[in-house]
């Protein structure tokens, strides 16, 4: 790696430094990945940073070294993309400080901070924010990449309320930056997901009223109803409010015996719009076949959360993807075919995430979205079976690939099957801040197939 000379000593940090055959190297390696399928990727030098210094520290060492640096937030990655082959691993996962400010209405988050914990913190004020869906997601990749959270329908793609960053740049310096002081580094830090330029080491957020109440609806049908009910659903989602997050599952299903086909409503209420808002799931044309039904039952966002961590629990081997997708459901249902008969038994499924459209805005480049989501997930525990279902995963979005209007970096399978995260225009943009901030190339940017250790990216070299 050509790099400019460092004007900046390389102090040690104070967190662990551990070098690849250190008796701890593996043990740090492998608990970077959340995901049972750990990559077969090895850092030279993992830092286990304990505050923001630490963070300063690693940058400066690494640029000391001629070492390329890569991050890990929560290390909820499915295909690890913090845990490179070679340079120096931060690893950010003990920064999880949470500080609100009840007055300004913002708060202050470290990124390996999770969704249920900043819940509990914004609760005794009153607000809210769009984490992410699991509980066991850290913010700082969820919402470099977007943050498609709870009630991101209504109050946006998290990135879209960063207000500013702490950021340790390229040359070894931290900055709080914002839209007056960096513009261009906040435009690219709302949306660019791992070709982010830096290590965020606190994020300031803009915070939201919480919902008056949560309601919750769920509708589960054989699996032989799938294309109606998913046919059905898309028509339906211009009868919504914003406030009603909607999406439909096809595949496993928690608490039914058979894979079946479920709608979920959850409407975030507000004065105006309330729990009337689901009212219309009750009117589908085959409401009288459903298996299992809850109606507008009220709910709170922890018992969200742990419905969340049941239908992609850990300890399983994932693989994920997915495309967003325009045109009419005849259209999508049709090319997606492949996807929804090929999967698995056990615990595979296929989301259907109805999301329509959220106005961009010309301070963030997050600039992939369309009105459907379709995502396939896959859950197992034999290695063996590895390829069977990351061919599934990936393989089959082949079919739905003319439709693509690009993908979500929180399901970043950029190594697996290329596609655009962002808008072309916006990526070009994108390069070129790159080029400003981090000339000689010291961060990782967006992993290639060439990288990837998957079975299926092995398969594809073969």
């Amino acid at each position: 790696m050509s790099r400019t000379p460092d004007p900046h000593p390389a102090p040690s940090p104070r967190g662990p430094v551990i070098r690849r055959g250190d008796a701890s190297y593996e043990t740090a390696r492998l608990d970077a990945v959340w995901n049972e399928r750990k990559p077969d990727r090895f850092p030279d030098v993992i830092v286990l940073a304990e505050d923001e210094q630490d963070v300063v520290a690693a940058v400066r060492l690494a640029r000391a070294e001629g070492l390329r640096v890569s991050v890990r937030s929560g290390g909820h990655s499915w295909v690890g993309n913090g845990v490179r082959d070679g340079g120096l691993l931060v690893d950010l996962s003990r920064l999880q400080e949470i500080t609100v400010d009840p007055r300004t209405r913002t708060a202050a988050v470290q990124p390996s901070a999770k969704g249920p914990a900043i819940q509990r913190a914004l609760a005794p004020y009153g607000l809210f924010f769009p984490t992410g869906h699991a509980p066991t997601v850290g913010i700082g990749g969820f919402i470099l990449g977007g943050g498609y959270g709870w009630n991101s329908r209504h109050l946006g793609p998290a990135c879209l309320s960063i207000r500013a960053i702490d950021v340790v740049l390229a040359d070894g310096t931290l900055v709080h930056a914002t839209d007056e002081t960096h513009p261009d580094l906040l435009w690219a830090a709302r949306g660019s997901g791992p070709g982010f330029f830096g290590v965020v080491t606190r994020f300031h957020l803009a915070l939201h009223d919480r919902p008056t109440e949560i309601r919750r609806t769920v509708h589960s049908y054989p699996l032989a109803l799938r294309d109606e009910v998913l046919a059905w659903s898309y028509d339906l989602l211009e009868r919504l409010p914003t406030t009603v997050e909607f999406s439909a599952k096809a595949g496993f299903t928690p608490g039914l015996g058979a894979p079946a086909v479920s709608l979920t409503a959850t409407a975030f209420c507000t004065p105006e719009h309330g729990p009337e808002a689901l009212a219309p799931l009750e009117d589908a044309p085959f409401r009288d076949r459903a298996l299992k039904a809850v109606t507008s039952e009220p709910t709170t966002i922890e018992e969200l959360y742990d419905i969340a961590d049941r239908l992609n629990p850990e300890g399983l081997r994932w693989a994920v993807d997915g495309v967003w997708a325009d045109g009419s459901a005849d259209e999508i249902l049709r090319a997606a075919r492949p996807v929804l008969d090929g999967t698995p038994d056990g615990t595979s499924f296929v989301l259907w995430m109805l999301w329509g459209h959220y106005p961009p805005r010309p301070d963030a480049c997050w600039s992939a979205q369309a009105k459907a989501y379709l995502s396939p997930n896959a859950g197992w525990s034999d290695p063996a079976d590895d390829l069977r279902h990351e061919n599934w995963v990936h393989g089959s979005l082949a079919a739905v690939q003319h439709l693509s209007k690009g993908l979500q970096f929180s399901d970043n399978n950029l190594a697996d099957r290329p596609d655009l995260g962002l808008s072309a225009e916006n990526a070009e943009r994108l390069e070129k801040i790159r080029g400003v901030y981090d000339p000689d190339g010291i961060f990782r940017t967006y992993m290639t197939p060439a990288e990837s250790t998957t079975a299926f990216a092995a398969a594809a070299r073969a």
